[in-house]
């Protein structure tokens, strides 16, 4: 059946159409159908008396009606935007409809508006969303399911939309942790690349005629010049491979995703970073499902996968196995060695007390800000280290180039 549905989603097509309203008025707009009847029929239930309707062009190789990806800030926003419709009391499926329509990628309109179909056809919420796993984890259908059970819907759905806003910001502050000196790394190993093709060759040409011997440091930078002109493909073609062959790692082998992880949290600084972020993740995602009312063992299925981090989610599914036989959460974050002292002290408070998605939210707030406050630390870090990097590396090449000449200089001053 979901097979179906998605084969159905690949066929429609995007019709540009112009009629008259009910008043007369001229009106004009798009669709998107599986063929052109449907959108007539689609029309004409709207009110809407069609005069033109034709097949929009999809331009050069079919780019112009390519469809975007939905990203997670796109379920972020339906979220937020479903939990709004539904606290002001529209019905669920007009909600629906009201959101699909008024969306500008095509692709999260297409899915919004398949969910719409399914639930006027009796599917239930959660189940249709368990359609389209990509988009919706099993954390959002969980939440769900426990909304439509205790009916209370709306109220869950709000707190799925602060949870994915949250999310959201937290993975915005990491990505721009690593953004910045990725794209300063990029940009100088390029300037140093077109020095070392067109600019030191020219140098070397006049090197020929000075008829002395060069400075070492010259000499040597003018070998590595030669070196890169002559095989710049090969290092061309093995960075390519290199990024091909672990980005295929990365998706097939858990175990190099945990390599990878394990070394990024032994990074000096950053490695903190990527730790608390990890926490708050995982205090943020067990705080909003135990107050929803989902069972910890069951909770703790969907907050693994939730964490960020290979190695932080291989210690959530560890700790799932002893809560489940009976140990406490906080013994069980003692076990694996990962989580600080405070937060184990927090979650002791909160199973004590009873209120531990409140504890847990409390530490999520925390080392969120934690985080936040981290990331600009090391963009202040960084940016006076990168200059220092930056001169020292292209400053380099530029003496080597212009020792001979200072030489040259030296030995013409001498002579007089």
């Amino acid at each position: 059946m979901a097979k179906a549905a998605a084969k159905k989603a690949e066929k429609a097509l995007v019709f540009a159409w112009e009629g008259t309203d009910k008043r007369g008025n001229r009106v004009k707009g798009e669709s998107r159908s599986a063929n052109l009847a449907l959108v007539r029929a689609d029309l004409r239930r709207q009110g809407i008396n069609p005069v033109k309707v034709k097949r929009k062009s999809e331009g050069l190789f079919g780019m112009g009606n390519r469809k975007k990806k939905i990203t997670t800030g796109d379920i972020a926003v339906f979220a937020r935007q479903m939990a709004t419709m539904m606290q002001a009391g529209v019905p669920l499926v007009q909600s629906f409809d009201i959101v699909g329509r008024g969306h500008n990628n095509p692709s999260m309109q297409e899915l919004v508006l398949g969910i719409k179909a399914d639930v006027e056809g009796g599917t239930a919420l959660t189940e249709a969303l368990r359609k389209h796993p990509l988009q919706f984890d099993d954390l959002f259908c969980n939440l769900v399911q426990a909304g439509e059970q205790a009916g209370v819907l709306e109220a869950l759905l709000d707190k799925i939309a602060t949870y994915k806003e949250k999310t959201e910001s937290l993975k915005a502050k990491i990505k721009k942790a690593l953004f910045y000196p990725a794209a300063v790394i990029g940009v100088a190993v390029l300037v140093t690349a077109i020095i070392m093709i067109f600019v030191i060759p020219q140098f070397k040409e006049l090197f020929s005629s000075f008829g002395s011997d060069l400075p070492a440091f010259t000499v040597m930078v003018v070998n590595m010049s030669e070196f890169v002109q002559a095989y710049w493909w090969a290092m061309l073609l093995g960075f390519v491979a290199a990024i091909m062959i672990g980005g295929n790692l990365w998706k097939r082998s858990r175990k190099f995703r945990e390599a990878v992880d394990r070394t990024l949290l032994k990074l000096p600084v950053l490695g903190s970073i990527l730790h608390k972020a990890a926490v708050a993740r995982f205090c943020r995602t067990t705080s909003t499902m135990f107050a929803a009312g989902v069972p910890l063992v069951e909770a703790l299925g969907s907050v693994a996968g939730a964490t960020g981090s290979v190695v932080y989610s291989n210690a959530v599914l560890r700790m799932r196995e002893d809560v489940a036989t009976g140990q406490s959460l906080q013994l069980a974050m003692r076990q694996t060695t990962l989580f600080p002292h405070m937060v184990i002290q927090m979650v002791t408070i909160g199973e004590e007390s009873g209120a531990l998605d409140d504890m847990l939210a409390k530490v999520a707030d925390f080392y969120e800000e934690e985080v936040d406050n981290a990331v600009d630390a090391l963009s202040s870090l960084l940016e006076p280290l990168i200059m220092v990097v930056l001169g020292v590396l292209i400053g380099g090449l530029v003496i080597a180039m212009y020792l001979p000449i200072f030489q040259l200089g030296s030995v013409v001053t001498g002579g007089h």
